[in-house]
């Protein structure tokens, strides 16, 4: 056996061998009687090469699956890719070739990058989302939410992010800016395609409890998201007109103290009156290119306009005027606001500058407020507020909202902070939306036995509006109702669309026939271990969510066949950072896997980023922590010629029973490692551990040989789910019948770890001073003379006399001494 680590050439032998013997592909057979496990990480976005990022999700999950498999399951663990998108767009541009085909040469250098890292994919179900046999039932799928009416078209005031020239939903507006390009977002208003997911706001929110495998964080970000909120809907009649203003408000024992209403820019009466009144034409322009960035909002000026109407309050019957205010958004609640400054900071700055009534209505149970410190926005008791005086904040609330109903002028509502989910996209490359705009019969869904509507993927994007407007031969398409000339659709789907099902086709991604196999998600779905960055919290993890509730719904699988939920149980790992900061192509601190690779070997990446630091956390990137898991590969190779150490004498039984118990301790770490959080980091420091031992063990007889054997198949195969090739090359080296990455995980034998001596404290007046091993039953006469053997220990009785031993059994014995001559010298034992 040679004494060099040659990565290179077993990495290449195992992949090969890996692939012939098609060892990753999940079993299908009835008789196949393993439990299943389904193992996922999100999929990537082919950009051409892998980054840090992407290694360390895909060794997580790989170091999951092959546990598993060695644990005795059947497991599918698919790969796929994120096609669709913007970035595609965008290096078309740069590179001046179509997406497609920038996007499918990605694909290929891609998947060679991952073979090469040794991932244990089952490459069978490979799926890409820009292939129409994927998108086209996508396509059927928003056919069927038309014909519920989940899936609507809308004109709304809408997040428009200028530089990608295209819509985002709110989910995609992170502080304000677009999630992909960082470029502060804007409003306009168009006409958009949406889905319904506030039909399933309570659903989201209510089965959030059945996550327990989720990170609570996660979790939380969610429930935030959707915003559930208990309050009461609120008519304002107009003054002057038959119409009225519809709000929302979680402080209906404020009601009182409205003293003026504020609508958003886009707001249909602001654009009404804005029609004679060219100032407020361009305070309305103006708003428009306001940040949406919540921050941004919060601590902007506050700046309105009066509209020159009045509503009628439903409760005193007084005018109360009508305000468009830079600080309401359309796209939330009614896109109106009752405005009580008394009791509001945000409307008390606002009625402090355009010199509106405060009214205050609340006031602190036990002292007066001075209106001068600012507004009073906690509960309290109602003042000035007729009939409703001297109540509390939560009994008002229940009263007013008894009298509002019982005067048709309002009622308890729930609202959620959710939006429906915008989904068109004024993109090239991304999957045709389904439907035909025909003059006479206005839109027309795409008949089934038409799909899929298929994306030409020869255009050339320009930066632009879509080439898909200019294509006539997409463009153009006869009315399938009434056969007149007609246009399709040029938008086309947001790619969380792809995004939120394809954990489902890889049930069944050679199905043909329907959407999903019901027999397929039956034996696999739900997802048992989800695998990607929490900055996906409520973006696709929500989208995957309702999505999977929709194809429920659509009986394409009942929540005993699929599941409820999409995924199981969730791991969020962390990002990689290089000095501090996290590894961006733009900040130019990148380190390509490829040079680390070609330098020590796949399974040295691995190693690295499994190790530097448990997988929730962020990874700090080190050369010197790569070359330290390099030089560790080669002291496991080097450990493995000791399997030929032959019997040359007798072997010391202590020493023996010793190195057992390592071994079975080490088991006995790595495994609850895996079962309890992919501690990874400390379990690989277990084995490193369990290498020093075994390179240290002496064994010069059969006992000794057998159980240097047994650790270092132990070794091998704790190896394999994080280094797969070295081990698998070492266990063949070392005699091992199965390919150890197919071997059964080892078991823990209880019996080995049983000790037969012990380690104890030693104290000296309740300081320790050293310790002592001995017998598991030892007494204090025996402990004693194992103190008094040991020169370190008994320097502290020197000049001293023993006055009390303390025996604190399995852990510790103290010695309170004092100097000789000092009182009486006899010593009482004492036990506990």
């Amino acid at each position: 056996m040679s004494s060099i680590y040659q990565a290179e050439s077993i990495e290449a032998k195992w992949q090969q061998r890996w692939q012939e013997d098609g060892i990753d592909e999940a079993h299908e057979s009835a008789d196949d009687e393993r439990p299943r496990y389904y193992c996922l990480v999100m999929f990537p976005y082919p950009s051409g090469q892998l980054h840090m990022g992407h290694v360390r999700n895909y060794c997580l999950g790989d170091a999951v699956a092959r546990y598993k498999r060695m644990q005795g399951h059947n497991v599918l663990h698919p790969i796929g890719w994120d096609a669709f998108g913007l970035p595609a767009e965008n290096a078309a541009i740069q590179h001046k070739q179509p997406p497609a085909a920038w996007t499918d040469n990605n694909i290929a250098q891609m998947r060679g990058q991952l073979k090469g890292l040794g991932f244990s994919y089952d490459w069978s179900r490979e799926i890409a989302t820009c292939k129409p046999d994927y998108y086209r039932w996508e396509q059927w799928m928003f056919l069927r939410l038309m014909e519920k009416g989940l899936a609507y078209r809308a004109k709304a005031e809408v997040n428009w992010c200028e530089p990608c020239h295209t819509v985002l939903a709110n989910e995609q507006v992170v502080d304000g800016c677009c999630w992909r390009c960082d470029t502060s977002v804007i409003r306009r208003e168009l006409s958009q395609w949406f889905i319904r997911i506030t039909d399933y706001a309570e659903e989201l929110l209510q089965d959030l409890d059945q996550l327990d495998g989720w990170p609570d964080r996660v979790r939380d970000m969610q429930r935030n998201w959707i915003g559930r909120s208990t309050g009461a809907e609120v008519r304002f009649p107009l003054a002057d007109s038959d119409g009225y203003i519809d709000i929302f408000t979680t402080r209906p024992d404020t009601l009182m103290g409205v003293t003026y209403m504020a609508v958003a820019a886009a707001h249909p009466l602001a654009r009404q009156a804005a029609e004679n009144n060219p100032a407020l034409a361009e305070f309305i322009e103006v708003c428009s290119d306001v940040s949406t960035k919540e921050a941004d909002m919060a601590q902007m000026e506050k700046k309105g306009m009066a509209l020159g109407i009045d509503a009628i309050h439903p409760m005193t019957g007084e005018r109360v005027p009508v305000w468009a205010a830079n600080f309401v958004l359309m796209n939330y609640g009614t896109g109106a606001v009752m405005s009580v400054p008394a009791h509001d900071e945000r409307d008390f700055d606002f009625a402090q500058g355009y010199g509106l009534p405060i009214k205050q209505v609340i006031q602190p149970a036990d002292a007066e407020w001075d209106m001068s410190n600012g507004a009073f926005t906690d509960a309290g008791l109602l003042i000035n507020s007729g009939d409703f005086n001297g109540l509390g904040s939560d009994e008002a609330k229940t009263a007013i909202i008894n009298h509002l109903q019982a005067h048709d002028a309002g009622s308890e509502r729930v609202q959620y902070r959710l939006r429906d989910w915008l989904v068109s996209r004024q993109r090239y490359w991304g999957a045709p939306i389904p439907v035909i705009h025909c003059p006479d019969c206005g839109v027309v869904p795409v008949p089934d036995a038409d799909l899929p509507v298929v994306l030409p993927e020869y255009l050339q994007p320009t930066g632009g509006a879509s080439p898909l407007v200019d294509c006539e031969a997409f463009m153009n398409v006869d009315c399938p109702r009434c056969g007149q000339a007609a246009k399709r659709e040029a938008d086309t789907f947001d790619t969380f669309m792809e995004s939120s099902w394809y954990m489902n086709r890889y049930t069944c991604n050679q199905h043909q026939d329907a959407m999903l196999d019901a027999d397929a998600m039956r034996r696999w779905a739900p997802v048992d271990q989800y695998i990607g960055g929490v900055e996906h919290a409520v973006l696709h993890l929500l989208y995957a969510r309702f999505y999977h509730k929709l194809m429920r719904d659509a009986g394409l699988f009942s929540e005993e066949d699929g599941g409820k939920e999409p995924f199981r149980h969730l791991m969020t790992q962390g990002m990689v950072l290089l000095d501090g900061a996290k590894m961006s192509k733009s900040k130019g601190n990148t380190v390509d896997p490829q040079l680390i690779i070609d330098r020590y070997g796949a399974d040295t990446a691995r190693l690295f980023t499994l190790f530097a630091a448990p997988p929730e956390k962020d990874l700090e990137w080190n050369d010197a922590g790569v070359e330290g898991s390099y030089r560790f590969l080669g002291r496991v190779w080097r450990l493995m010629a000791r399997g030929e150490d032959g019997v040359t004498g007798k072997d010391d039984a202590d020493a023996c029973r010793t190195m057992r118990r390592i071994i079975h301790q080490s088991i006995a770490r790595v495994t609850h490692a895996f079962e309890h959080g992919f501690a990874f980091n400390v379990a690989i420091a277990a084995l490193m551990e369990l290498s020093n031992h075994l390179q240290s063990f002496t064994a010069t007889g059969k006992q000794g040989q057998a159980v240097l054997r047994e650790g270092l198949e132990a070794l091998v195969c704790m190896l394999a789910p994080f280094v797969p090739h070295i081990a698998c090359e070492c266990g063949q080296r070392i005699g091992m019948e199965t390919m150890a990455v197919l071997a059964p995980w080892p078991s823990v034998d209880a019996q080995a770890l049983e000790e037969s001596e012990i380690t104890l404290v030693v104290q000296f007046n309740g300081k320790k001073r050293g310790d002592v091993r001995v017998a598991k039953d030892a007494d204090q006469d025996q402990v004693m003379a194992k103190v008094h053997q040991d020169e370190e220990l008994t320097r502290w009785l020197d000049g001293m006399q023993i006055a009390k031993i303390i025996l604190v059994g399995g852990r510790l014995i103290n010695n309170v001494v004092r100097p000789q001559g000092f009182g009486c010298a006899y010593y009482s034992p004492c036990y506990y």
